[in-house]
């Protein structure tokens, strides 16, 4: 089959990156999608048992900080677009061990780049580079003010260090190769999928569980949350109808304090398992607050709005319904990934 376009997804088994490649393989059945990932602890290619036989998508095991597995993939696959969303991305991972952020989400990032200047033909007239970033390299906000695209860069750990960087390898490619580029920085995400390292999903496994629920300091500090499927049909808009060399963030217009959060997924989750109401909030403890933990973040996501005419189709409210209920649903997803046993899933399916 002649495919129209071939994708190169970086970082495809993850939690966003599964839910892009799966809208994308069923969307577009003239697009051939190719799944590049190293499959780390939070790639689980289990994410994708629903679409891995379909014949406009491709897995292949490969790491953006290996020039030979990129430049393999590129001249195999003859890729003339790439989504990058393979990063680490956790935020404590990032003060334990600074380096592992700066190879991943620098150093393979520039790789990722420098090996579309070499295969790709200026002026890259049907090439796009397009890389998902974070509404954490801005900084942190007082009680009012909102990011936008226009907002001085001011990273405060390690992770949003390197993300910062990541985004200014890509402009700075723009502006030296005339690379054409597409950056979305996003709030947190949530829903199916994710790795319980993440607060909700953490939260959902141990209320079940019976397990304490760690929130660092007084729970206090404010995020903005958007529904995982939200982000990826965000994604899929920028990627089509996104102006080239812009950037756009992506907001989910609910912002929540983390304590606040907790306690509404506590009621939430008492009611899915027939508890009594409270019962789930006694599990709440509160520990040591994170390092240099930021205080706030809220996007101002009215340029995607006007220019694109997204908006998220998941409330707060419905979006966490639907989350706690895939999780309790999908007992044996979550127990593999607690285990570590979903790795079995890749010996046995590409090995």
């Amino acid at each position: 089959m002649n495919f129209t376009k071939n994708i190169l997804i970086t970082g495809g088994a993850g939690f966003i990156g599964s839910h892009l490649v799966r809208l994308m393989v069923n969307k577009y059945p003239d697009y051939r999608i190719i799944n590049f990932d190293v499959l780390t602890y939070a790639g689980n290619l289990e994410n994708l048992r629903d679409i891995q036989d379909a014949s406009n998508y491709v897995f292949v095991k490969g790491d953006i900080c290996t020039v030979d597995d990129i430049e393999s993939v590129f001249k195999e696959y003859h890729i003339d677009h790439i989504i990058h969303l393979a990063a680490e991305s956790h935020v404590d991972r990032s003060i334990e061990n600074p380096n592992i952020f700066v190879e991943t989400n620098v150093i393979g990032t520039v790789n990722l780049l420098n090996s579309c200047i070499k295969n790709w033909k200026a002026p890259f007239n049907d090439n796009i580079f397009y890389h998902v970033s974070t509404d954490e390299v801005y900084g942190s906000l007082g009680d009012t003010g909102l990011f936008t695209e226009e907002t001085s860069y001011d990273p405060k750990s390690p992770y949003s260090a390197s993300k910062a960087a990541s985004d200014h390898f890509v402009r700075a490619f723009a502006n030296t190769y005339k690379l054409p580029i597409k950056i979305s920085n996003c709030s947190n995400n949530y829903g199916p999928n994710q790795f319980p390292e993440k607060l909700i999903p953490l939260c959902i496994n141990n209320i079940k569980n019976n397990k304490p629920l760690p929130i660092y300091g007084k729970g206090l500090n404010i995020r903005d949350w958007l529904y995982v499927v939200d982000h990826a049909e965000a994604i899929d808009c920028i990627f089509h109808e996104g102006i080239l060399n812009s950037t756009y963030n992506i907001g989910g217009l609910n912002e929540w304090t983390n304590i606040s959060l907790v306690k509404e997924l506590c009621r939430v989750m008492d009611h899915e398992l027939n508890r009594e109401t409270g019962s789930s909030e006694k599990l709440i403890t509160y520990v040591e607050d994170r390092k240099g933990h930021d205080m706030r973040y809220a996007i101002d996501a009215n340029k995607i709005t006007t220019e694109l005419n997204w908006t998220p189709d998941e409330t707060f409210e419905t979006g966490i319904q639907s989350t706690v209920k895939w999780y309790l649903n999908n007992e044996s997803w979550l127990n593999g990934v607690v285990s570590g046993s979903y790795q079995d899933y890749y010996q046995k399916m590409y090995q």
